[in-house]
């Protein structure tokens, strides 16, 4: 059973109103990660002993994507998966901010002063280790603690050893997905990887082998998809969850388009859902996807991917 919280979301500090005594971090937070739940946790803990409010104040897009576009990162989350997840842990208020070129010129005082204080209200900062931010990431730790005396707020950062044992960052788990390790990503993030996408039309070429699929069309170019391979999965498809097994590639031995799909099929099902929105997570890669000399290969290897995959899914 999934508890979900109330957390009031604001699309940019506009429509926040400023607290008597506000408890915040501040960071991307993608993936929402193990690293990441120690920072909210301590949050709301400092929030529930101080009798204040907790506040998250993240930012979209990703500043990377705004200050280095030629990177082209990807992200382990769209920003509605990680309302998703945020909703999940308990914070009183999330501020989404809109990330821009201009908005990047704010310096640390400015961040400070004008944005957690005279915005937001902050009465306790709590911050990861090495936490920097404002322009040209020139704010610190150091720098809060000089700040927090003037403004009024006390600040916390949480411990070099506690970022230790957890060992994790949202670049490792990007590592992992790239290389097709889920069921390692899974272990940095608390909770499976997982992608939402729309179920469309494709060529049909899974029925024709006995393994009919759901075609997923992933609106958002920015998410970052697990490399090409089979996969076993359980799919969210509203209140109910299959089982099944995932191809992200090119279908090489059955198509010359190059095309990349991504392509589920739901075990013990068979019905139309064109249009219908599916959650997918990510369990463990099975294995990589290869070309076969026949058809007959092809499907003999799809029977045992699909064993290996109910085993995996026991």
């Amino acid at each position: 059973m999934e508890i979900i919280f109330s957390v009031k979301v604001y699309r940019g500090l506009e429509e926040f109103e400023k607290l008597d005594n506000a408890v915040v971090t501040t960071g991307t937070f993608d993936g929402v990660h193990q690293g990441h739940r120690k920072i909210l946790d301590r949050l709301m803990e400092v929030a529930k002993k101080s009798n204040g409010e907790s506040v998250l104040l993240t930012f979209f897009p990703h500043p990377r994507m705004v200050l280095q576009p030629e990177s082209d990162l990807k992200l382990i989350n769209t920003i509605d998966e990680k309302i998703k997840l945020l909703r999940k842990e308990g914070i009183d208020h999330l501020i989404i901010q809109p990330f821009t070129k201009e908005f990047s010129r704010t310096t640390s005082l400015e961040f400070v002063r004008d944005l957690l204080v005279n915005q937001i209200g902050t009465k306790k900062l709590v911050i990861g280790y090495d936490h920097h931010f404002g322009r040209n990431r020139e704010g610190s730790f150091d720098h809060l603690k000089e700040f927090g005396p003037i403004y009024g707020f006390e600040v916390e950062e949480i411990s070099v050893q506690d970022v230790d044992n957890v060992n994790v960052s949202s670049t490792k788990v990007r590592k992992a997905l790239e290389e097709g390790e889920v069921d390692v990503a899974a272990n940095y993030l608390g909770h499976s990887f997982f992608i939402e996408g729309e179920v469309v039309h494709g060529k049909k070429m899974g029925r024709d082998l006995g393994f009919p699929t759901a075609n997923l069309k992933i609106e958002n170019p920015y998410k970052l998809i697990p490399s090409n391979g089979i996969y076993a999965v359980r799919v969210r498809r509203g209140d109910d969850l299959y089982g099944g097994m995932l191809n992200i590639g090119i279908r090489p031995t059955i198509d010359v388009s190059q095309k990349i799909s991504i392509e589920v099929n739901l075990f013990d099902f068979n019905e139309e859902i064109y249009g219908e929105r599916l959650t997918v997570h990510f369990i463990k890669r099975i294995r990589c996807e290869k070309k076969f000399d026949s058809k007959d290969e092809l499907i003999a290897a799809m029977q045992k991917d699909k064993a290996k995959a109910q085993q995996l899914l026991k």
